[in-house]
């Protein structure tokens, strides 16, 4: 018989006298198509060659791109589109995709090597578990479409992962379960009706040809539970072995592997006992442990796919042509920021934006965990997903889809979850090497009750392999940092890093920030001093005012906010210079004239004549001579006292760092009963301070997540109250979504909770596993009851954990 040419690159037959050939590896190569051709010297031409030698599967057949593909690709260019799956800073752009057709490491390497020939392309990982490749570019060097075509033109095809399609993915794995969940509770049934028959031979004898007819029958049965229902724990087995790790599904393979190997061996030379229906009976409890078990961790981690559900799909756009205005409603994820939108009472905001006309009360709770509405009039900031309360509103569309508060806060909890604390790496580490003693446990019982009683060895050793399967231990210190962070998530508790519920509960100093942390950060003009004689031009007081205005536009210290509100008029300002905790300068074309202003610190104006006051003095000069001195007046948050009593009811250290140098730094340092103040540092100087402290204590930082970006940076934990578009960049390990710093207490609280359910869990399931262990190796365990056991252990954990979400 002639032997059949296959495709080299996809393994399919080659047409008769085939055309189609790429030398790879200096060795001519017969091909299939010209798709698989066109691949293929693709991959020799960018010198991946060894593709082919580390590959483990075949590739998938090659496609040409059609016209109509290519037009379709293209789409994913436009910005509408976009909007829904990228996240832009900068000029860098990054996506999730999801890559059908990865079967393999090689796959994975093959995509990452493909992409980082394009230009602009900056980072690439292919996750073959997920099957996922996260990638950032420069848009404006490669278009997205380009990267889709090179992923297809390579055998993949690639498209945007979304959030939502999350909702999707967990659907199919309980209908997979569910499925074979059904088939192995059937065929135990089943089963259980020929073993019962097989027992009672045992005692009242049955014909020969009765018990091989029950055995073959059960043989069958058997056979579709071991080879599609327990498909779940053999991928995950060897999965685990291909990457040299010891899993726990590993064990459980091995123990239905055998005792339906030995089942069947005994059915076919017709002597030996059959377990059967402890295959399908294993099978089926395993299976629904797993399937509780992901409801329970599904139930633990929904919290942001209901942030999501929270947004509406439609809104209503305010169109006017002519000006004439018509009211449209429209898809939201087709809104551009400038657009302005009509959102009634009762309706729920579809995008960031300023309210630009109408004061309404706005319900936030599904951000901050504040059920009391907000206050919002115009030019107030509104975030998607919370609710207009009381009156109609005119907003002005500023974020959408992927770029609004709310997905970053998904996009943050997402990340955090992908973070593991040093105790949950710890129990990953005992889990591997658990197994790896119980393998050699499970070994060294079946050589003991080998010689005992070899008729027994098989059964007791299956008992030991499945009765003390670590499950309950790999899942103790997840399950409860999941349920943790999502139960502060809905009281507007945003925790970035995992290590922080771990780390909290060392923390023995507390460092606050002054400004829009301990007080409002409102700031208000109370009175201005005026210095016509320092000066050969007098200034009014509202030409001083629109000077600090003019310079404070380019600062984000809340000070700004005083200025804004009372500007008059725009000046021409250039060579602008911001310095942290000093003030800013810049030069003013005054008339034709060019002068130097100045506006900040007595000190960094040069200014030698201070003002007396208990308030906030901030000195503004031009061309060096003093023209005017403005007080402001800013309100202690009246949540901090609340916090500075729990600081010293668990007796924590408590220190103030502030900017600023005017004795109010000292006033509310007493108010709060904080026991050390220290002023007039900027940033550097606060991150010395901190650092110090550190090589004693275990510090905590409370600040307002962007002036002190490097001290936040620099702190054991560190806490930011945060709004609106500074959330993504805020570098805090926690964000505080809201005012309330009393929430503070109930994050420490909190940790304290988790590490002692963690202890729980950890303590459960190693105490489960020392007790069971000697117990399954004396012969005391039957098997169903080691599945019961190691199935019970696992949901008690899980069920431990869930009680931080109450």
């Amino acid at each position: 018989m002639k032997e059949v040419s296959l495709c080299f690159h996809c393994g399919e037959p080659n047409p008769t006298n085939t055309i189609f050939k790429v030398v790879i590896n200096d060795v001519q190569q017969n091909m299939c198509c010209p798709g698989c051709e066109a691949i293929a010297q693709t991959i020799v031409d960018s010198g991946l060659s060894s593709y082919y030698e580390h590959r483990t599967e075949v590739a998938n057949k090659g496609e040409d791109l059609i016209p109509e593909e290519l037009q379709q690709l293209k789409h994913y260019d436009l910005e509408q589109i976009q909007s829904d799956f990228i996240k832009k800073s900068g000029e860098i752009t990054e996506i999730t995709l999801t890559i059908e057709g990865i079967s393999c490491a090689a796959c994975a390497w093959l995509i990452e090597k493909q992409l980082r020939f394009l230009p602009g392309i900056m980072f690439v990982n292919v996750n073959t578990t997920l099957n996922r490749a996260l990638i950032r570019w420069d848009n404006k060097q490669v278009a997205l479409s380009k990267i889709l075509q090179q992923i297809q033109r390579i055998g993949y095809k690639g498209y945007p992962f979304q959030v939502n399609q999350q909702e999707v993915f967990y659907t199919a794995q309980v209908k997979s379960y569910l499925r074979r969940l059904g088939l192995a509770g059937l065929a135990t049934m089943q089963v259980m009706m020929f073993a019962i028959a097989l027992y009672a031979d045992f005692f009242s004898g049955m014909e020969e040809e009765f018990i091989h007819y029950f055995r073959w029958v059960s043989f069958i049965i058997a056979t579709p539970v071991l080879l599609y229902s327990a498909q779940p724990f053999y991928a995950n087995a060897w999965r685990n072995i291909r990457n040299k790790t010891l899993g726990m599904d590993i064990p459980i393979s091995i123990a239905l592997l055998g005792a339906y190997t030995a089942s069947g061996y005994a059915t076919i030379v017709g002597r030996g006992e059959v377990y059967f229906e402890s295959v399908a009976m294993f099978t089926f409890l395993l299976l629904l442990g797993r399937l509780l078990e992901l409801r329970a961790r599904r139930k633990a981690s929904e919290t942001s796919s209901n942030l999501l559900r929270l947004l509406p799909s439609m809104a209503t756009l305010i169109d006017v042509t002519n000006d004439v205005s018509t009211h449209q409603l429209i898809p939201a994820k087709t809104l551009v920021a400038g657009q302005k939108i009509l959102v009634k009472p009762g309706e729920t905001i579809a995008v960031d934006g300023k309210i630009i006309d109408g004061q309404s009360n706005i319900e936030e709770s599904m951000l901050t965990g504040e059920h009391l509405p907000v206050f919002k009039q115009a030019q107030d900031s509104v975030y998607a997903g919370t609710v207009n309360i009381s009156s109609v509103l005119t907003i002005e569309v500023v974020n959408v889809g992927n770029n609004t508060l709310i997905a970053d806060i998904i996009q943050l909890q997402n990340n955090a979850q992908q973070n593991k604390p040093r105790i949950e790496v710890m129990a990953d580490t005992v889990s591997r090497y658990f197994v790896a003693a119980l393998l050699v446990i499970a070994t060294l019982t079946y050589i003991g009750w080998s010689i005992i009683d070899a008729d027994q060895a098989f059964w007791i050793t299956l008992s030991v392999l499945v009765a003390t399967c670590p499950c309950a231990l790999s899942l103790a210190t997840p399950t409860a940092l999941t349920c943790a962070t999502a139960q502060l998530n809905k009281q507007g508790i945003l925790i970035k890093q995992h290590h922080v519920l771990e780390t909290l509960n060392k923390i023995q100093h507390i460092v606050f920030d002054k400004t829009g942390t301990l007080t409002e950060g409102n700031f208000k003009l109370l009175k201005t001093h005026l210095y016509p004689k320092n000066s050969n031009q007098s200034y009014t007081e509202q030409q001083c005012i629109d000077i600090a205005a003019n310079l404070e536009i380019n600062s984000e210290h809340p000070i700004a906010v005083a200025f804004s509100q009372l500007q008059n008029q725009v000046l021409q300002l250039s060579n602008i210079e911001n310095i942290p905790s000093q003030g800013l300068q810049a030069s003013w074309r005054n008339n034709d004239t060019i002068q130097q202003i100045k506006l900040g610190h007595a000190k960094f104006c040069q200014v030698e004549q201070e003002l007396e006051s208990k308030e906030l003095a901030i000195y503004l000069t031009v061309d060096e001579q003093l023209i005017a001195i403005f007080e402001l007046g800013d309100e202690i948050r009246s949540t901090a006292a609340a916090l500075t009593d729990f600081c010293q009811l668990k007796k924590l250290k408590t220190t103030m760092l502030t900017g600023d140098i005017s004795n109010k730094s000292e006033e509310v340092a007493k108010q709060l009963n904080i026991e050390t103040v220290i002023k007039g540092v900027n940033p550097q100087q606060k991150l010395t301070y901190i650092q110090e402290l550190q090589q004693t204590q275990q510090v905590m930082m409370i600040g307002d997540g962007i002036n002190d970006a490097p001290v936040l940076a620099g702190a054991h934990v560190s806490v930011a109250l945060a709004s609106g578009t500074d959330i993504a960049k805020n570098c805090a390990d926690v964000i505080l979504l809201g005012s309330h710093l009393q929430k503070i207490s109930l994050l420490m609280n909190n940790a304290k909770k988790t590490t002692r359910i963690i202890r729980e869990n950890l303590a459960w399931s190693l105490g489960y596993n020392l007790i069971i262990m000697p117990l399954a190796v004396m012969g005391l365990v039957p098997p169903y009851i080691a599945v019961l056991g190691m199935s019970f252990s696992s949901l008690i954990v899980v069920s431990n954990s869930l009680r931080l979400l109450k």
